[in-house]
């Protein structure tokens, strides 16, 4: 069981940035990969970043060159980069893990998921 809890959200501006945390539970994590979703009211959750055990990365096009997700082993953690910020970036975010992941776009083959943290860019 892999428990995630997402930080570091809030409220920034138009060009802005905020770096995203993800904890978790488990050292085994450090096996699995980690991505981040995000969901905008009235839309479905959308693919943004994933890593994986070898510190590989994929973006979505959407965020490519302003997102950079990466790992800390030491501290069970993942984080989210966001530079430039957009209003429509504006969502909740959340962190995910899979133990074997087939489409890394694909939330269902993600089995552990954080609560979400809220991310608002105001332009």
């Amino acid at each position: 069981q892999v428990q995630l809890v997402e930080s570091g959200g809030g409220l920034v501006q138009a060009g802005g940035s905020l770096r995203l945390s993800c904890a978790a539970s488990s050292t085994t994590s450090s096996n699995y990969v980690m991505g981040w979703f995000r969901q905008a009211p009235g839309k479905e959750r959308e693919f943004v970043a994933a890593i994986w055990s070898g510190s590989s990365t994929f973006y979505a096009n959407s965020v490519k060159g302003r997102f950079t997700i990466s790992r800390d082993r030491a501290r069970n953690t993942v984080y989210l980069q966001m530079n430039s910020l957009t209003p429509e970036d504006t969502a909740v975010y959340y962190c995910a893990a899979g133990r074997t992941v087939t489409v890394v776009t694909s939330a269902h083959d993600y089995g552990y998921w954080g609560q979400g943290t809220q991310v608002t860019v105001s332009s």
